[in-house]
């Protein structure tokens, strides 16, 4: 039987951010009937992570593989999954999954928003992109922003600048200026995150003088894609524990 799908959301008291998250799981099941896709969350939600661990346990399962539901390799992915899977049932073996980015499907569904939001291809060579993330104090996580911007840029847009709502500068609003100053026709703010949420609020308020802000990605086909490649791969891979 193929391990079981765990999707490790972190949470939040916007009911907005575990809609998104449970839209997306939704997406990854019609991709995939032939997987068992759960969602867990490590905070504010339900289920908890612990929870359906013990409870996929108590049904005998024996192979999950744990995919975080992040943009970017940093805290959430280097130390506080990886502490909730070493405290599940020991009869589980466990594989964690890479987190979703960087990855050119990420960067095709950041487009699809732009477009969605009303671009058009044909303007792609006079607009001036902010990627929008939420930001982290790993320095990581922020050069990994950094290379997703100058890897798009190359892909035929006037200028592309990265933008953080917390730990990190610029600022969404920052950023805007700038390309404004560059001299770009139109400014357009790309949210580099997956759901609604008190972040992503702050950089839809920080894109007030921009002519094109982007949903963020939420449930678009290339993420729930991404999503399934990870699981792919860490399928292949050893085990995270093995039980005796």
């Amino acid at each position: 039987m193929k391990p079981v799908l765990l999707v490790i959301a972190h949470g939040s008291r916007d009911p907005r951010h575990a809609a998104t998250v449970h839209a997306l799981v939704r997406r990854v099941r019609s991709l995939r009937p032939d997987v068992r896709v759960e969602t867990g969350f490590l905070d504010f939600n339900i289920p908890s992570v612990p929870g359906v661990l013990e409870s996929l346990a108590a049904e005998g399962v024996r192979d999950v593989v744990a995919l975080p539901l992040l943009l970017t390799r940093a805290f959430h992915a280097k130390a506080d999954i990886p502490a909730v899977l070493r405290d599940a049932p020991p009869q589980l073996r466990i594989r964690q999954a890479e987190v979703l980015g960087p990855s050119p499907l990420l960067l095709s569904a950041l487009e699809r928003r732009l477009y969605e939001a009303g671009l058009t291809p044909a303007d792609k060579s006079s607009t001036g992109v902010v990627l929008a993330s939420a930001g982290s104090t790993d320095p990581e996580a922020i050069a990994v922003i950094a290379d997703i911007a100058r890897e798009w840029r190359h892909t035929g847009w006037c200028a592309v600048r990265p933008a953080f709502a917390s730990a990190a500068l610029p600022r969404t609003e920052d950023a805007v200026r700038e390309l404004r100053a560059l001299g770009c026709a139109k400014v357009a703010v790309a949210p580099y995150v997956l759901a609604p949420g008190f972040l992503p609020d702050r950089i839809a308020r920080g894109a007030a003088e921009a002519d094109v802000l982007a949903e963020v990605l939420g449930p678009a086909p290339e993420v729930a894609r991404v999503l399934l490649r990870r699981y792919e791969s860490a399928s292949a891979r050893s085990l995270l524990r093995v039980s005796a």
